[in-house]
């Protein structure tokens, strides 16, 4: 598959879309965890983002691997490569807890339909392990995603420009 759009390789493109993409599905996935209101709008658009940001993430990543594979071999490059892959298993853990925030919303959703409340503890419960999921889940995303970028930068900047304005 070829990995360039318009001249650029598309994993230049993608890599933005990621980096605001990881940490905002991970605050999408805290505010429906804590809030019922927002559970009930955002359950079914959390699961599809989800799947979608998995998506995304790999194919950020084929398209990372497609570029190192036409730059020189370069230390910083192939650690970047090698933190890139570490990225996919956050995104799928993200993915997980959106399913268990969209089973908590089904659950919820039917005991309204049949008029029963869900027990009080057990709302406690499912809000703190859907709480605590997104936080540990999204924090680990967005800390990954955060060296993995910084060492890409260091990758394509370091070196190549002059700390002087140039004339």
């Amino acid at each position: 598959m070829d990995y360039e759009v318009a001249g650029l390789p598309l994993h230049v493109l993608l890599v933005h879309v990621v980096v605001v993409a990881v940490p905002l599905f991970a605050l999408v996935l805290l505010l429906a965890a804590v809030w019922p209101a927002a559970r009930r709008v955002l359950w079914l658009p959390a699961l599809i983002g989800g799947v979608l940001l998995v998506v995304l993430v790999m194919v950020t990543v084929a398209a990372g691997e497609w570029l190192e594979a036409r730059v020189p071999p370069a230390p910083l490059i192939q650690e970047h490569t090698a933190q890139g892959d570490e990225l996919q298993p956050w995104v799928v853990g993200l993915l997980l807890v959106a399913v268990a925030l969209a089973a908590w919303a089904i659950v919820e959703l039917v005991a309204r339909r049949r008029e029963r409340a869900v027990g009080r503890g057990a709302v406690v419960a499912a809000t703190a392990v859907l709480a605590v999921s997104a936080v540990g889940v999204g924090g680990g995303a967005t800390w990954t995603l955060v060296q993995i970028g910084e060492s890409g930068s260091r990758a394509v900047w370091e070196g190549s420009f002059s700390e002087d304005p140039l004339e």
